[in-house]
């Protein structure tokens, strides 16, 4: 785990201890199903369920010397529970407590990064509805394009982390799987309705199909949808980074009383949190190619995929989270300049109408070809002329006047009339 990223929460779900504790759950789970069919005697369930504990330091002396952390576990457990521990791990292999008590830790990490994903939109959905109306520059390929309002640009980021949502919840599915079907998947030392039973009472999914392990297509999925989120993120940042743009300065992170910028320079304000939410979202898409990776093991199974997963699963959550918090604060905090997006909208003259006048003209008569060469010959000059104005210019340009009234040419310039359908989106998203 990575402290300086790790909050507290998700920090408890990957801690040592938690992980031993999970698969001590699901070892005793199990022998209460054994009890239950009548495998195991009451009074031993009971003195097993009371003694059953482990100890860390413990568990790593064993392990030096058998190589086997399962096994070492086993051991230590074992010096707790006395004669009664013969009934544990009975049936199982290594990766039946292993993956299960996996599982219940993707379970908690996944629910911790649902509620995180939860803030974000209550946070997004808030900043649209207060910008819906607040007109600026809409860009492609870093150049003005037609105008669009903050908070359509909050709304579509909005609709996207819904979509994150879904893939969230649905990866949470598909990993929160567990199997108890012994060495190679067979239940040939295990009842199938221990399974049955024990995964139910943990509230996890049953492996229909399984060899030695729960199968890798799961955790890949589920680590490049944190992946997808984290790009997502990324995406985001990366607009609010452009936004910053001291020469564009339409939005800003924010800067606190206390904060610097700079070691050398005094009057930085840099935003520094979305570029690491930028470099953060790098390590999640190398992991879930670490997890891709890990689906092709040979055989019933290898222990490729294990050391690989002992990283990328914990850090990835981990990393996930601290991007989902930091990021819902980058939004609720934003400073945003409605008059510097104003200003940098009249920066190209009114170029940003030029598809209206355009159709205007088509809807006089020209073909689009003429109307366009008409439409363009007049911008080009402003792009020239930087004291030119595109709506002067085309009151000015005879040709269209053969064409167009002063009033066809000035009402292409209502900017209500091309954020005219805000509302009809908004809606059509829930805002």
């Amino acid at each position: 785990m990575i402290k300086r990223y790790t909050r507290k929460d998700m920090g408890r779900v990957w801690e040592e201890h938690a992980r031993w504790q999970k698969m001590l759950d699901v070892e005793i789970a199990v022998c209460s199903a054994w009890a239950k069919l009548g495998k195991i005697p009451k009074a031993s369930l009971e003195r097993i369920k009371k003694k059953a504990k482990f100890n860390l330091r413990r568990i790593n002396e064993i392990e030096k010397q058998t190589k086997h952390d399962i096994i070492a576990f086993l051991t230590s457990v074992a010096e707790y529970v006395g004669a009664d521990s013969r009934f544990i791990h009975m049936g199982l292999t290594s990766n039946d407590a292993i993956d299960t008590g996996q599982a219940l830790q993707l379970k908690d990490a996944s629910d911790i990064l649902i509620a995180d994903t939860k803030r974000l939109l209550t946070v997004l959905k808030k900043k649209a509805g207060k910008y819906k109306y607040v007109p600026m520059a809409g860009r492609s390929h870093n150049v003005h394009a037609e105008p669009i309002t903050f908070g359509l640009k909050m709304a579509l980021w909005y609709e996207e982390t819904k979509r994150n949502l879904e893939r969230l919840q649905l990866a949470k599915q598909v990993v929160c799987v567990g199997k108890l079907s012994g060495a190679v998947g067979t239940y040939s030392n295990i009842d199938p309705r221990v399974e049955k039973i024990v995964l139910a009472q943990l509230k996890l999914n049953v492996e229909p199909v399984a060899n030695q392990v729960v199968q890798r297509d799961r955790h890949a999925q589920y680590l490049t949808t944190l992946a997808i989120i984290g790009s997502s993120l990324e995406k985001f940042a990366t607009e609010i980074r452009n936004l910053q743009h001291t020469e564009i300065l339409e939005v800003e992170e924010f800067f606190s009383k206390k904060q610097k910028g700079s070691s050398a320079m005094p009057h930085k304000r840099n935003p520094i949190s979305c570029e690491r939410i930028s470099g953060l979202a790098r390590i999640l898409r190398a992991n879930a190619q670490a997890a891709m990776e890990n689906i092709s093991l040979w055989h019933e199974r290898d222990i490729s995929h294990s050391s690989a997963e002992r990283i990328i699963i914990p850090d990835s959550t981990i990393l996930l989270d601290y991007m989902l918090a930091l990021f819902s604060d980058i939004v609720d905090k934003l400073l945003v300049y409605p008059q510097n997006m104003l200003r940098n909208m009249n920066t190209t003259k009114g170029l940003m109408f030029s598809q209206r006048v355009l159709i205007m003209l088509v809807e006089k008569g020209l073909t689009r070809e003429a109307a366009y060469r008409i439409v363009q010959r007049n911008a080009l000059e402003v792009w020239k002329d930087k004291n030119a104005d595109f709506k002067t210019l085309l009151l000015n340009d005879k040709q269209l006047a053969q064409k167009a009234t002063k009033k066809d040419i000035e009402n292409c310039f209502n900017l209500k009339f091309i954020t005219r359908n805000i509302d009809i989106i908004f809606k059509r998203i829930g805002i």
